[in-house]
């Protein structure tokens, strides 16, 4: 199965230090970035992706930082995560659904921040140029109408 395409989950998350606009924003284009530059995403290839947010984050979708990137065409679905108590808050958690030849065991999870406690099993990056990672982003961003 591994040359056939299907239909695969990518899961991230983050945090942020506090409810702002831009603080989501900024968080949630890194971690698009990483999903994106860690496993070869095409925006082509992309299904559809939810979003989801901790209720004490709601000062912005975190969906507007995907299309901030180019996805322009790609369905997105925004929501809560339940209210548990104890928690991790301040979290933004995505669920890609991507159209890959990739087997499950080839798909990299990207955890950052404080969100790394969600799954350590899966939060060990390769290590990360933030700086250069920041321009990509930035090159982005500029290519959008």
């Amino acid at each position: 199965m591994a040359n056939t395409t299907t239909v695969r989950g990518v899961r991230g998350a983050t945090t942020v230090e506090a409810n702002e606009r831009e603080d989501i924003l900024h968080a949630t284009r890194q971690m698009l970035a990483l999903l994106i530059r860690q496993n070869g995403i095409e925006k082509e290839d992309i299904a559809s992706a939810q979003f989801t947010t901790t209720p004490d984050v709601d000062a912005e979708f975190p969906a507007f930082a995907a299309r901030q990137l180019g996805w322009q065409d790609v369905p997105f679905l925004c929501g809560h995560e339940m209210s548990v108590p104890g928690s991790l808050g301040l979290c933004i958690r995505v669920l890609i659904h991507w159209n890959t030849n990739r087997s499950q065991r080839e798909i990299t999870h990207v955890y950052l921040n404080k969100a790394v406690q969600l799954r350590p099993d899966l939060s060990q990056l390769p290590q990360v140029d933030w700086e250069e990672l920041e321009d990509w982003i930035q090159a982005q961003l500029k290519s959008q109408p």
